[in-house]
């Protein structure tokens, strides 16, 4: 795996060890596409290092475990704005 591949594994991994931010969030700080993100921490990390990659994969599960409520949050944000300009 190509040295510059890897140190964006690891700062990907580092970043959302320490923030606990999403996959779409990474991807638009680190400039890649959330599939990079995604293969990056699934399949990239796990050769590099096994303790990040199980740290990191249960802060995943634990996004797609709450992602129905982040959407029905999102939604309802949007709806408040639309017809509620001024809140």
């Amino acid at each position: 795996m190509d040295s510059v591949i890897s140190i964006r594994v690891i700062s990907e991994a580092d970043y959302i060890i320490e923030t606990g931010k999403t996959v779409r969030e990474l991807a638009q700080i680190f400039k890649v596409s959330k599939s990079t993100v995604h293969k990056d921490l699934h399949e990239r990390l796990l050769k590099i290092d096994k303790n990040k990659y199980n740290k990191v994969d249960e802060i995943l599960k634990y996004h797609t475990n709450v992602r129905h409520l982040r959407g029905g949050e999102s939604t309802k944000k949007k709806y408040q704005k639309m017809f509620n300009p001024l809140s």
